[in-house]
């Protein structure tokens, strides 16, 4: 279905426009002249030109957060996301779909299961006001692994995207939920670290354009490094530790 959009609340609005999350321009990452995501807006797309890394983890607090064993994340949307609809009800069905069909599409990779919960949950889904500038607008934003309480932004422009490209776009967040980086995660700037694990590929989900599609080396890397990391054998990443999290409501 195509999702009927209206304006934000004036005082809603207000207070969306004050947070941006366009990346630097040195930084920015151009999709079909759509900024897709801006979760990891540190990295570079080939570094000095080395070689391209498929699966990255972030490691840019010293650590690498992955999620904890049997990982359950509630999720809501937010009590302002129906007001942006003129069909609520229609709009968030549609959003579950497309929730719902990314997910799927990491099958047994998924590293953590989801449910919707009004009362105990970890993120919400939110509208964010139009993000954009000369070179584009940013359509969806979300969070790495943690303990805290999080949100999964989606910007109006998603929805001008085709359905597929909307998934993609979905997928892509899930993987920065996962802790993925960008694929192409700065190798060389030590003050924002992510750590290669996997396979050297230009097409992977954590890409941008053409390359940018969810593989099977893709859920193969994923479902690998997370068995090795629940079963111990693998404890830290090129010299950097992983720190395992468990989600805001499973530590009440």
């Amino acid at each position: 279905m195509k999702v009927k959009k209206k304006a934000i609340p004036k005082n809603e609005a207000l207070s969306l426009k004050t947070k941006t999350f366009l990346p630097e321009e040195k930084v920015r990452h151009i999709y079909r002249k759509k900024v897709i995501c801006c979760t990891d807006s540190k990295g570079h797309a080939q570094p000095e030109g080395r070689d391209l890394a498929e699966l990255r983890v972030d490691a840019s607090d010293g650590f690498i957060p992955l999620w904890a064993k049997n990982v359950t994340l509630n999720w809501r949307f937010s009590r302002s996301f129906g007001s942006y609809f003129q069909n609520p009800t229609a709009a968030k069905t549609e959003i579950k779909r497309l929730l719902g069909e990314s997910i799927m599409g990491w099958q047994d990779a998924c590293p953590v299961r989801f449910h919707e919960n009004n009362d105990t949950w970890d993120f919400e889904i939110r509208m964010h006001a139009e993000d954009c500038d000369a070179s584009g607008c940013v359509l969806a934003s979300a969070f790495f692994p943690g303990p805290g309480r999080n949100t999964l932004y989606i910007y109006p422009t998603m929805f001008e995207q085709s359905r597929a490209e909307q998934i993609e776009t979905l997928q892509h967040e899930l993987g920065h939920v996962f802790g993925l980086r960008h694929f192409f995660a700065n190798i060389t700037e030590q003050a924002w670290r992510s750590e290669l694990f996997g396979s050297d590929s230009p097409f992977t989900i954590m890409n941008y354009g053409s390359n940018s599609r969810l593989t099977t080396r893709d859920r193969r890397d994923l479902k690998k490094l997370y068995k090795q990391v629940w079963n111990g054998q693998l404890t830290e990443i090129n010299g950097t530790p992983v720190k395992l999290f468990r989600s805001y409501h499973m530590n009440r």
